[in-house]
C-alpha cells in the first residue's frame, strides 16, 4: 500500500514536471516563432536595403534604357521617358535581310534612301576635237556611261534682302492746286512691325531651338560665325512675337483636339525664373494633350501652367465632349468629372521590371512583368493580323480579361509575403490602386494599352528643356507651349518643321484675307516641299 502511494506521487511530480516542460517548450517554441518572424522582417528590411543602395548606384551609373528578354517580345517602346531607339546610319545600303530578335527587316536599295533629294548632273566629256583614236585616227564614239552618286550639304548662308517700294503722284493735279493723287506699288509688309526679321529668318531660329533643342546663345555665337551681330534678346524678342502670330493656329488646332473621343495627357516640369508671386525655384508645369493613334488628323497640344492641379486640365478640358481620357497615376485627373480615365500598363510593367533589375532572384517581379508582357503581345497579334474594332475587343474581353485576372490573382497571393516599402511591394501597391483605370482599355478597343504617347510628346519638351533649362518668363514659357505644339503637330504629320513655319508666315505676311484652315497641317493648301516623302 505504501508503494503504490508512493508510485503515485512519483507519477504526479513526473506529470507536473513534463507539464511544467511542455510550457517550457511552449514558450520556447513561441520566442522561436517570434525570432523567425523577426528575422524575416529583418532579411526584409536588409533586402530593402540593398535594393534602394542598387537603385541608386544604376540610376548614377547604369544604363538609362531598359531593355526586354526575348523571350518577351519586342515590345513597342514600352519605357519610351528612359530610352532611344537607335539604328545605324546606312552610309552605303545594299539588299540584304537583317535578322533582329523580334522580327526581320529589309535594308533600302542603294541610293532609295536619296531618291527624293533634288538632283545637279553634272557630265565628264571628252572635246569633239580630241575624239580621235590614237592607233587608227579613226573616230571614237560612245560606248557608255558610268555614274557615280556623291551627297553634298549646303550650310546655311545668309543675304539681306532690300525691299525698295516706289511711290507715285500726280504733277498735273498739283499743278492745278487739287489734293494730290499719290499711290504706292504693291509690296509684302513687314512680318513683324520694325524688324528685319523675315518669315525664312524666325523658322530658322525657332527650328533651331524647338526641333532641334539648340539654346539662344548657342544660335548667338553661330550667327558671330556668318557675319551677324544679333543678341540673344533679339532673337528671344522675334519668337515671342513669332508665337503670338502662331496663336490662331493654335486656337484651330485646339478646336480639333477637343473632337476627338480620346485624348492622352501628361505634364513635365518646367523652371520660370521671373514669375510674379513665385520663387524662382518653384516648379511650374508644361502640360500636354495629344490624339490617339486613330486619329486621321494628329494633334499634339502644350499649356504651360504654374501649377500641377488636375483643375488646369480640367479647366484645358472644358469643351471637350470625348469620353476616354488616356493618362498616367496621377489623381489629379480624376476632376476632370463624367470622363473615363484610361491608366498605363507600360507604367506598372516598368516598376516590375525595375524591381527585377535591381535584384535578379526576385521572380515573382519577373513573374508579373511576363503577365503584362503577355497582354502586349496580344496587342501585337492584333496588329499584325488587322483585326478590325469588333475583333480586337472580343479578344480583349475573352484573352486579354483572362490574363487580367490571373495577374491579380497573383499579386493578392504575392502582396502578404512582400514588404510594402520594397520596389516589387510599391509596384504590387501601384497596380492594385490602378486597376480600375488599367483595365479600361477593355471596354473599348480603340484604347490603347499604355500612355506612351503621351509622354513620346513630353519627352521632346524634355530634350529642349535639357539644353536651355528654364524659361525667363510666364511669357516666354507660355510662348513655347505654343511653338512647341506647332513644330510637334507638323512632324506628327510627316510635315518638315522649317518648311512648314516659313510657309506660315510667309502666307501671314502675305495673305490679307487668310484663312486659319489652310494653314492646318493636314490642309490640301500645304505645298508638297513642306511633306516629308521620306517617311
Amino acid at each position: 500500500m505504501e508503494l503504490l502511494e508512493k508510485l503515485k506521487k512519483e507519477i504526479e511530480y513526473l506529470s507536473s514536471k513534463i507539464a511544467d516542460q511542455e510550457e517550457e517548450l511552449k514558450l520556447k517554441n513561441n520566442k522561436i516563432k517570434v525570432n523567425e518572424e523577426r528575422i524575416l522582417e529583418l532579411s526584409r528590411l536588409n533586402d530593402w536595403y540593398i535594393e534602394q543602395l542598387k537603385l541608386r548606384q544604376k540610376e548614377k551609373f547604369g544604363k538609362s534604357s531598359e531593355k526586354v528578354d526575348e523571350a518577351q517580345l519586342s515590345l513597342f517602346d514600352l519605357f519610351n521617358e528612359a530610352e532611344t531607339l537607335k539604328e545605324p546610319i546606312a552610309i552605303e545600303p545594299t539588299v540584304e535581310e537583317v535578322f533582329v530578335k523580334s522580327h526581320t527587316k529589309k535594308k533600302r536599295k542603294r541610293g532609295e534612301c536619296f531618291a527624293n533629294l533634288p538632283v545637279e548632273i553634272i557630265e565628264y566629256k571628252i572635246d569633239d576635237e580630241d575624239l580621235v583614236c590614237p592607233k587608227c585616227d579613226g573616230n571614237l564614239t560612245e560606248m557608255k556611261k558610268e555614274v557615280r552618286t556623291e551627297i553634298q550639304i549646303i550650310p546655311a548662308k545668309v543675304k539681306k534682302v532690300e525691299h525698295i517700294t516706289y511711290v507715285y503722284s500726280c504733277r498735273l493735279c498739283d499743278k492745278e492746286g487739287d489734293s494730290g493723287f499719290i499711290i504706292k506699288a504693291d509690296s509684302p509688309k513687314a512680318l513683324i512691325p520694325k524688324s528685319i526679321v523675315s518669315s525664312s529668318f524666325l523658322s530658322y531660329i525657332i527650328n533651331q531651338k524647338f526641333a532641334l533643342a539648340l539654346p539662344l546663345y548657342r544660335q548667338e555665337q553661330e550667327f558671330k560665325r556668318l557675319d551677324m551681330e544679333i543678341s540673344r534678346q533679339n532673337l528671344s524678342n522675334w519668337i515671342l512675337k513669332g508665337a503670338a502670330l502662331l496663336n490662331p493656329l493654335y486656337l484651330a488646332l485646339k478646336m480639333e483636339l477637343l473632337r476627338n473621343y480620346l485624348i492622352h495627357a501628361d505634364e513635365t516640369t518646367l523652371e520660370v525664373l521671373n514669375e510674379p508671386g513665385r520663387e524662382c525655384h518653384q516648379k511650374s508645369y508644361m502640360w500636354v494633350y495629344r490624339t490617339s493613334t486613330a486619329c486621321q488628323k494628329p494633334v499634339i497640344l502644350y499649356d504651360y501652367q504654374i501649377g500641377r492641379s488636375g483643375d488646369y486640365a480640367k479647366e484645358f478640358l472644358k469643351d471637350w465632349k470625348g469620353e476616354f481620357l488616356h493618362c498616367d497615376g496621377y489623381a489629379g485627373y480624376k476632376k476632370i468629372k463624367d470622363k473615363t480615365l484610361c491608366g498605363c500598363f507600360a507604367h506598372a510593367k516598368r516598376k516590375f521590371h525595375e524591381a527585377y533589375k535591381i535584384n535578379k532572384n526576385n521572380h515573382e517581379a519577373k513573374k508579373c512583368e511576363e503577365y503584362i508582357s503577355k497582354l502586349f503581345a496580344l496587342e501585337h497579334k492584333a496588329d499584325d493580323a488587322s483585326y478590325s474594332l469588333e475583333e480586337r475587343l472580343l479578344m480583349r474581353q475573352t484573352e486579354s480579361s483572362k490574363l487580367i485576372e490571373e495577374f491579380y490573382n497573383y499579386i493578392n497571393i504575392i502582396t502578404l509575403k512582400t514588404l510594402p516599402q520594397s520596389l516589387l511591394g510599391k509596384a504590387i501597391t501601384y497596380a492594385i490602386n490602378q486597376k480600375e483605370y488599367l483595365t479600361s482599355f477593355l471596354k473599348d478597343a480603340r484604347i490603347q494599352l499604355s500612355n506612351n504617347l503621351a509622354e513620346q510628346a513630353i519627352k521632346m519638351f524634355v530634350i529642349g528643356r535639357k539644353n536651355w533649362l528654364f524659361s525667363n518668363t510666364p511669357n516666354g514659357a507660355s510662348a513655347s507651349a505654343t511653338i512647341y505644339s506647332i513644330i510637334q503637330t507638323a512632324i506628327a504629320n510627316n510635315l518638315k518643321p522649317y518648311d512648314y513655319l516659313n510657309y506660315v508666315f510667309s502666307q501671314i505676311q502675305l495673305s490679307k484675307d487668310l484663312q486659319i484652315e489652310d494653314l492646318l497641317p493636314w490642309s490640301d493648301k500645304i505645298p508638297e516641299e513642306c511633306k516629308n516623302t521620306s517617311i
